[in-house]
């Protein structure tokens, strides 16, 4: 299954650019079973597939919530096919019953090709393995030599950037690196049923976003606070957003505030909360999949970083976006003065 390295650098480098386009796959399943942030990183990559092969059918095997990224790109994605976990991913609990039962659905559709795109491959590449594809693609040990179809993990680079390396290897050229999610109906009716608090119409506002999934990734919630109060001193409304599980983190912001601040933590999905952000003048957040969303959406956005690898994760944007590294969490007038900034470029 694995494409063996041509003989010449000449040959193989023919060989790289024209893969796809000269076997020419009807059917294609990528595996990523990643959260948002991860996922929408894997937008452009897709988007060079399917400019490459329009005719074929793509599909994504992903974690379950995926299913509505997959709603939103439907030209890009064809089929959305949930992945119930394993053993040696960290992302979901596994469910060894339901993991086989996901195993025989995809080899039920005889695809003509699985990519590997999640990673180095050291678990990865034995599950994609399993499905049982004519042909594999993907990543592998970066110590291990380029082959056809499958290419060292980059060790250095955006993640973007690293998910079109294994496209471009393949022969798909890229189609921009920027990131989409478009809105649905469903989100702006979920948001007007939610109960959630809205900024008054017509006035300015500004989200923080103080959670991360990760908690080394958290800027302290004072800081939050200590920027929602400056924000809000210049006339705007702060509008506090999170999952159900981070409603102690913006109740933390809010309480600090001396200024009033909405906190719209709660169970909204992913398409809710992007129609609530849509609005904003301003997005500041950790780096977490929320600062993906806004770059997704061309919200300006300020993202923190403390842990993380600011270079593989920041938006690439960096006049709409800027990114602020900050490991001891004190950094406030920086953050400030790039969202002031940000907000001086929007009133223009």
């Amino acid at each position: 299954m694995y494409a063996t390295a041509a003989s010449t650098t000449d040959l193989n480098e023919r060989q790289q650019a024209s893969w796809l386009e000269s076997h020419a796959p009807r059917s294609i399943v990528v595996f990523r079973a990643l959260q948002i942030g991860d996922m929408l990183c894997a937008v452009p990559a897709l988007r060079a597939l399917r400019h490459c092969l329009p005719r074929a059918r793509i599909a994504l095997a992903g974690l379950p919530w995926a299913a509505t990224l997959a709603e939103r790109l439907p030209q890009l994605i064809d089929e959305f096919i949930p992945f119930p976990g394993h053993a040696g991913l960290p992302e979901q609990l596994p469910e060894p019953r339901a993991y086989r039962e996901f195993l025989h659905r995809v080899q039920a559709r005889r695809f003509d090709l699985a990519i590997q795109l999640h990673g180095s491959g050291a678990v990865t590449n034995e599950i994609v393995s399993a499905f049982d594809t004519p042909w594999l693609a993907g990543f592998h040990d970066p110590a291990a030599p380029v082959c056809t179809t499958f290419l060292p993990y980059p060790e250095r680079g955006h993640e973007i950037h690293r998910l079109l390396a294994l496209t471009s290897h393949l022969g798909a050229a890229a189609y921009g690196d920027y990131l989409d999610y478009p809105l649905l109906p469903a989100d702006a009716a979920e948001l007007a049923v939610s109960g959630v608090p809205l900024p008054p119409p017509g006035k300015g506002y500004v989200c923080l976003h103080p959670g991360a999934r990760d908690p080394q990734r958290r800027w302290p919630a004072r800081r939050f606070a200590e920027i929602g109060d400056a924000l809000a001193d210049r006339g705007l409304t702060v509008v506090l957003t999170g999952s159900e599980q981070e409603r102690p983190l913006t109740a933390a912001v809010a309480e600090a505030m001396r200024s009033p601040a909405l906190d719209t933590a709660s169970p909204l999905s992913f398409g809710a909360m992007a129609q609530l952000m849509q609005g904003a003048r301003l997005v500041v957040s950790n780096d977490t999949g929320t600062s993906h969303l806004a770059a997704a959406l061309a919200l300006p956005s300020v993202v923190i970083f403390r842990s993380s690898e600011l270079p593989r994760w920041a938006p690439l944007d960096v006049v709409r976006h800027r990114a602020v590294w900050d490991p001891e969490g004190v950094r406030v007038h920086t953050v400030l003065s790039e969202a002031m900034a940000l907000l001086a470029l929007t009133s223009r």
